[in-house]
Formats: structure tokens, C-alpha cells, sequence
């Protein structure tokens, strides 16, 4: 009896369970190559090693699988930092927070991200308002609450923090940005990421910092 040559069986056939996330990698990959207006399933199918109708077994139309292209790879990092944010302080829950942020931004994930956000989700309200909410608002929250837990615990100086969320978001994202392109901003080409790093959350934290009571002042005396 001839034996099947396993080794030019195509993927889906001997792995049917991990087709959604073959799947998934291949459309992040073609995603980020094509755009998302130009990606094609059929595309998509032959980078996965499945057929094209496979994919409408996981996936109805190629916005929702774009959606869980997002929630595997950004949704999932969020999912395992709400696990993780569990220190002693808020303080602690900050830098991890600002440390998991900061990989993200250091990765080949974040640059297509990026770019469907700016140059892409406009043209799909429906997109954009999911991406809003799963990604920016997701993180926010969070953010936001290990702010006002630090804010009560005293860690924290009082302040506005949806404000301060958004102030420290807005400087991974940017500095991320500048990260991958340097000659957008030359004064970090010759910067390491953890040096990077490190001016955010000097920055940041110095920022944060409860204020200190003023000094009572002594009346002067009287002539």
C-alpha cells in the first residue's frame, strides 16, 4: 500500500484545527502587504494553504475577518495584560502596563496597524468604529483605571484620567511611530528601545506625581 507523502500534504488537510489561525496569520500578512482595500481572499487562501471556501466556513466576508485579525493580534495582548494587572500597586500595574504597550509598539505588528488606522479605516465607518472601541477603548480603560486606583491609593497626583490616558497612549504611539522610522525624528536614530523607554516613563511618572503640600507659613511678626 503506498503511504501518503506527508510532507507535501497541504497544511489544512493535516491540521484542521489550527486552520482559523493559519488563516488569520495569513490574513495579517496580505493585510499588511496589499492594504486592507487590496487584499484578496484568494489571496489570502493560497498564503494560508486552504481554499478560498474554507475562509467563508471561519470567516462571512473578508471585514470580519479583518476584525479577528485584530483580536488576534492586538485583543489577545490585551486580554493576557487584564490577567496580568494584578500588582501591589498601581504603580507596579503602570509599568507593566507601559512595558507590554512598549513591546507592542517595538514589533513587526505594530507599523500595518498603524497605517490601516491612518491611511485605510476611514473608508470603513463600520471598521474604524470597532477598532475604536476594541483596541483604543479597551486600553483606555484599563489605563484609566489603574490611574484612578493610584489616584485613591494616594501614588497618584488627582487629575483628569481619561486626559492622562489618552497623554500616555499618544506618547508610546508616537514614539513607536518614530521607532520604526527614525528619519521622521533623527534626534532617537541612536537610541535603544529600552533607552526610549525609559525617557517615556521618566517623563510620565515624574509627571503623575502627587504634589507636595505646600509649607504653612509662618505669620510675620508684628512691628
Amino acid at each position: 500500500m503506498v503511504q501518503p507523502d506527508i510532507a507535501h500534504e497541504p497544511k489544512w488537510r493535516r491540521r484542521p484545527e489550527e486552520r482559523p489561525r493559519q488563516i488569520l496569520d495569513a490574513a495579517f500578512e496580505t493585510f499588511a502587504e496589499h492594504g486592507l482595500a487590496s487584499a484578496r481572499l484568494d489571496d489570502i487562501a493560497r498564503r494560508a494553504g486552504v481554499s478560498k471556501g474554507t475562509i467563508y466556513l471561519y470567516f462571512p466576508s473578508k471585514e470580519d475577518l479583518f476584525r479577528e485579525v485584530v483580536r488576534h493580534t492586538v485583543g489577545d495582548a490585551i486580554d493576557d495584560l487584564e490577567r496580568r494587572i494584578s500588582g501591589p500597586t498601581a504603580t507596579d500595574d503602570l509599568n507593566s502596563f507601559i512595558d507590554a504597550h512598549w513591546r507592542f509598539m517595538c514589533s513587526s505588528k505594530f507599523p500595518p496597524l498603524h497605517r490601516w488606522v491612518h491611511a485605510e479605516l476611514y473608508a470603513y465607518p463600520d471598521l474604524a468604529a470597532f477598532y475604536g472601541d476594541e483596541v483604543f477603548g479597551r486600553g483606555r480603560r484599563l489605563l484609566r483605571s489603574i490611574l484612578e486606583r493610584g489616584m485613591a491609593r494616594g501614588e497618584f497626583r488627582r487629575m483628569d484620567p481619561g486626559v492622562a490616558a489618552r497623554m500616555l497612549i499618544a506618547a508610546l504611539t508616537t514614539y513607536g511611530n518614530w521607532r520604526h522610522r527614525p528619519v521622521l525624528c533623527d534626534s532617537i536614530g541612536n537610541k535603544s528601545d529600552h533607552q526610549l523607554l525609559d525617557e517615556i516613563k521618566d517623563f510620565y511618572m515624574t509627571a503623575i506625581l502627587p504634589v507636595p503640600d505646600a509649607p504653612a507659613q509662618t505669620p510675620a511678626p508684628r512691628p
